[in-house]
């Protein structure tokens, strides 16, 4: 069979893919762009409008408005007033510079964290939707080509096109011929739909996640920047209490962004392992003395049983493996209470441990603490995103390895990773 054909259908499928992403980004961008420009300068116009109320008890054509500048003699923008007077007289002068450069920034990094949402986080999942929907397609063509080229008689084409027009892909229904000659086809739509069905449940609830984790702090650095609005430019408490809200909401955001292109890139292949025979011991060791340095509320213990225990592996990442359990460790182990680190050898395979004695984790929720965003109960009242262990799983995963947990409520957990 000729490989031409299914080259050129796979060519056009690539095409139509193409174009439609390259229409969902500009008309993405010109949304987020259009919405923000008129954003920047609709707000500052209803602010100039509620302090014209306020001070006048009305907003009147008839009430003078001007704006006055001040440089300095290197040309750099000093001062900018705004001025009104009444109609009756009344006069009122605004001093907008400090004002008006916190609002800047703060819009300025809004827009920023949004546009590089869109770029690594809403573009590549809805280039994979894309590439999920028209997957389907592309192996159907290929399979009408092929179709094409056989010597089906009527009967087996109206045998199939009756199958697929009454099969219906959202309710879990399967393509059942009953024709050998058609099986390997029907094999092959079924296997289809299987993949296209999980992978829309995992994208609905990961998007759907990752829009209710990142809600918080939008809404946190968006009321903040009303309070700046409203009292930050003469209140010099509320400015720094607001610009200091509005870096830790930043930093968490960042964080949380960071996490998921992890997992983005984890998931499109594009993290490669750059493997090396390391120590695990000096890995463990020097993940010690990073956590007694930067944790003074903890105890921390190092526990090495084989001095030799070497492994092949990426030490960055197992690295940042490690460090995931250490952090998740100290977050729920109270103040002056112990975490043990060790590492050794168990029936010919290394393993790495992080041992506490905190609030630890019921059984029912150790069968999910790895999935994207799960969070028990008792670990909601802590700060985090719940990316961390699906982050170390992947780490693990890519290594060959696996977890082994030991967890008892309000005793402690156990966890190790077993290579």
């Amino acid at each position: 069979m000729s490989s031409v054909p299914n080259n050129t259908q796979e060519r056009r499928m690539n095409s139509i893919n193409r174009r439609f992403n390259s229409s969902w980004i500009r008309k993405k961008f010109g949304a987020l762009l259009g919405g923000s420009l008129l954003l920047l300068l609709l707000l500052p116009a209803l602010y100039l409008g509620v302090r014209e109320h306020a001070a006048f008890g009305t907003v009147s054509l008839k009430t003078e408005r001007s704006f006055t500048a001040q440089r300095t003699e290197e040309g750099k923008l000093e001062a900018l007033d705004y001025h009104l007077k009444a109609e009756s007289g009344e006069t009122l002068d605004l001093h907008l510079l400090p004002g008006l450069t916190v609002y800047l920034i703060v819009f300025g990094g809004i827009f920023l964290l949004r546009f590089v949402w869109l770029l690594t986080v809403s573009y590549p999942a809805e280039k994979r939707k894309t590439q999920e929907i028209l997957a389907p397609l592309t192996e159907l063509a290929l399979k009408a080509d092929e179709l094409s080229r056989m010597e089906f008689g009527e009967d087996k084409y109206r045998l199939l096109e009756d199958a697929i027009t009454n099969l219906d892909a959202e309710d879990g229904g399967s393509l059942s011929l009953r024709d050998s000659e058609l099986m390997g086809i029907e094999a092959a739509i079924n296997n289809l739909l299987t993949r296209i069905r999980e992978s829309n449940r995992q994208q609905a609830r990961f998007v759907n996640d990752a829009s209710h984790e990142l809600r918080t702090p939008i809404a946190v650095i968006g009321g903040y920047a009303d309070m700046l609005e409203r009292w930050g430019k003469n209140d010099e408490k509320v400015l720094n209490e607001s610009i200091a809200a509005i870096r830790t909401e930043t930093a968490r955001m960042k964080h949380l962004v960071e996490q998921l292109l992890f997992l983005a890139r984890g998931d499109s292949g594009k993290t490669q392992l750059q493997k090396e025979k390391i120590s695990a011991a000096a890995l463990m060791r020097e993940a010690y003395e990073e956590s007694v340095m930067i944790d003074e509320d903890h105890i921390y213990r190092l526990k090495e049983e084989a001095a030799d225990s070497t492994v092949f592996a990426d030490p960055g990442l197992l690295k940042q493996a490690v460090r995931i359990l250490i952090d998740n460790a100290a977050k729920y182990t109270k103040k002056g209470d112990e975490i043990l680190l060790s590492s050794g050898l168990q029936e010919g395979h290394v393993y790495l441990q992080v041992q506490d004695t905190g609030i630890g984790m019921a059984q029912a929720d150790v069968e999910h603490m790895f999935e994207r965003f799960y969070r028990a109960d008792e670990a909601r009242s802590f700060e985090g995103t719940g990316l961390g262990l699906s982050i170390a799983k992947w780490i693990v995963d890519k290594h060959g390895g696996h977890f082994e947990i030991i967890s008892r409520e309000d005793i402690g957990m156990r966890i190790r990773i077993v290579l």
